[in-house]
């Protein structure tokens, strides 16, 4: 078995360094390897220019075990990643058939003539391993040179991971053998910062060794991936499933979810379990709120819809916020966010309504500074609760921040 194998993703692409998209297949590659124990110990993002390429790929083949190239196998004269593997390999190149065979095919099932340069997607080094590509045109490379394993794979990312899936994955479980099985956990938290969250496990995580535990902040809150290894599934579910105990019993107030759970799913479920429907207001948010409860299957049997109210007017003649309470208080207050939390409830017949005001920015209004925010909630049995906050950071930030708040807020009140 191979120990301590070093990884390199790179990534060809002028598009890339200019920032017109980001580089998520390195982070997705990355994340994958990790399962397998493979660490990546670098990320380059090299321009369509063959010296640069040939530069970045001399590089690689001096610091790491294992090269991961994605990007560059396209048809036309800017994609430069079998000639700059050429120039440091001085390896052939020649016309895959299959590959060829399946190129032909799509240009005549399209009923599109190809033009010739699209030939250039089925060239492939001799001796080479073709990776097969289920999602796309270009197929795949396997390469050995001077004991590196190099891999080839499209820039698109669904193709690349699909190649990755189906090619690579099995090669790399054995290339590194069966002695051991990794596998990850994710908990989710929502409500505690990451800063925060790492000071309640300070001691887990200073002494951790099998499963690591690492703390990440992310858009939707924050998580802790739980990575274990061992020579069982049934083992490593053990070492998992005990260090997660340890971590519930300090933060598990937070804890909402794992893996691949998002923070509206839960809402949805409990709304179902609880036979509930909410319904929202939204002014600043502007129904940011509502398009995330709605996003989740089955969400129309607890979401009968909401109001988008960022006007005045909007809140007073159609919503229904009186009078009295904007010109005395504004549409920037306590009394506001819970008249419409409550207005929007009746509104909608629903069990539990909340309510979104503020200033997102970028200037005041009605005195009140930007990240101002009132989240309320209103339910059926006569509870009201309002809280109020100081957001920092751009306009959608904000937004975006007081959605999140808003979920965290419903998710605690159907928990609770």
């Amino acid at each position: 078995m191979m120990k301590h194998l070093k990884a390199e993703i790179v990534a060809v692409g002028t598009e890339l360094l200019l920032g017109q998209i980001a580089n998520t297949n390195a982070q997705w590659l990355s994340q994958q390897l990790a399962l397998y124990g493979i660490n990546v110990y670098n990320h380059t993002v090299v321009g369509d220019n063959p010296g640069r390429v040939e530069e970045a790929f001399q590089m690689a083949q001096k610091r790491s075990d294992i090269i991961i190239v994605t990007g560059g196998l396209g048809p036309t004269e800017d994609d430069l990643t079998r000639e700059a593997f050429q120039a440091i390999s001085g390896m052939e190149m020649i016309e895959d058939k299959t590959a060829m065979g399946k190129i032909e095919l799509f240009f005549q099932n399209h009923q599109v003539e190809m033009t010739p340069n699209n030939r250039r997607q089925a060239r492939v080094f001799k001796g080479s391993t073709v990776l097969k590509n289920n999602a796309g045109m270009a197929p795949g490379m396997k390469v050995t040179l001077a004991e590196k394993t190099w891999f080839f794979l499209p820039g698109v990312p669904r193709e690349m991971k699909q190649i990755t899936k189906d090619e690579i994955i099995p090669y790399l479980q054995v290339m590194i053998g069966n002695e051991q099985i990794i596998k990850s956990l994710v908990l989710k938290f929502i409500g505690i910062g990451e800063s925060s969250l790492e000071h309640e496990l300070k001691d887990l995580i200073q002494a951790q060794s099998n499963p690591t535990i690492a703390p990440l902040a992310q858009d939707d809150g924050v998580v802790i991936r739980l990575t274990a290894k061992g020579k069982s599934e049934k083992s490593i579910k053990q070492l998992l499933n005990n260090t997660k105990i340890q971590i519930l019993e300090r933060v598990g107030e937070f804890y909402f979810g794992e893996d691949d759970q998002v923070i509206e799913e839960v809402i949805v479920e409990l709304l179902k379990k609880q036979k509930k429907k909410l319904a929202a207001a939204e002014s600043l948010t502007g129904g940011m709120f509502t398009e995330k409860v709605v996003s989740v299957n089955g969400a129309s049997e607890v979401c009968p819809g909401g109001i988008i109210c960022y006007d005045t007017a909007i809140k007073r003649d159609i919503l229904g916020v009186s009078e009295q309470i904007i010109q005395n208080k504004g549409t920037v207050s306590e009394e506001c966010a819970l008249e419409m939390a409550e207005k929007v409830r009746k509104l909608f017949g629903s069990d539990i309504g909340i309510g979104f005001t503020g200033v997102a920015g970028p200037t005041q209004t009605e005195g009140n500074p930007v990240g101002k925010v009132f989240i309320s909630i209103s339910d059926i049995h006569g509870y009201q609760k309002v809280e109020e906050y100081l957001f920092t950071g751009t306009r959608n930030s904000i937004r975006k921040r007081a959605c999140l708040k808003g979920l965290e807020i419903i998710y605690n009140y159907l928990k609770s």
